[in-house]
């Protein structure tokens, strides 16, 4: 997305006094990239309604909704659109809805504390491609992992040296274009290399592929038995 191509947003939180206040953070921001907000909702229903009529190239949503969990609508979001970006902008820290919103296929999971500069970035990094998730998240997110570490390996061998490096700098939060440069490789070559990737490893997203990787790399080693 060039910088002259407004990144379309629609926002998903119940609380109308929420979305008051984001509103008035996107439309006020300095950033030379656009935001523009096309769209807002107070449900999973009016969420899912939303995006496949508007089509927006991020969405903000909040995690627990009237109708039922931000998760349920990412799911159905991306389902229907593969391209949109999810990011989370809640006030839960549930080891559960953290782990239920990455495998939904949500790049970014923020709480709701964030400075109004840190969720424009995290906004535009989303819309780039790149995963965002809150720096107190981190650690409680590969204890998370952790917990079906064995499953994880078993799943890497699959992976070929090449589409591993690729992976390693997806998790970094490189852009195509970075790792096109970083490894010598076109921006197609990679993007190839990555859908080979989502392939072996059963996912979709970025944010999904980098989930399983650190939990490969987080398996806790077991004692030799003597």
């Amino acid at each position: 997305m060039s910088d002259s191509t407004p990144i379309r947003v629609l926002l998903v939180d119940d609380s109308a006094l929420v979305r008051q206040g984001i509103r008035s953070v996107l439309e006020g921001h300095p950033s030379p990239v656009k935001i523009e907000l096309v769209g807002e909702a107070g449900s999973v229903s009016e969420a899912v309604a939303a995006a496949k009529e508007l089509r927006p190239n991020v969405v903000l949503l909040d995690i627990r909704l009237p109708d039922g969990f931000g998760f349920i609508a990412c799911r159905d979001i991306l389902r229907d659109n593969p391209d949109a970006h999810v990011l989370v902008l809640t006030s839960f820290t549930d080891d559960t809805f953290i782990y239920e919103a990455i495998t939904a296929g949500a790049q970014g999971y923020l709480m709701k504390e964030i400075d109004p500069a840190g969720l424009v970035d995290a906004i535009q990094r989303v819309a780039a491609g790149q995963s965002v998730i809150s720096p107190d998240l981190t650690a409680r997110m590969l204890a998370i992992v952790r917990s079906n570490s064995q499953q994880a390996n078993s799943i890497f061998t699959l992976l070929s040296p090449q589409e591993k490096k690729v992976l390693e700098l997806v998790v970094q939060g490189r852009t195509n274009k970075e790792i096109g440069e970083k490894l010598n490789l076109s921006e197609n070559t990679v993007k190839n290399y990555l859908g080979n990737v989502f392939e072996k490893l059963h996912v979709r997203r970025r944010s999904q592929a980098a989930a399983l990787f650190i939990q490969s790399q987080t398996t806790p080693s077991r004692p030799k038995r003597t």
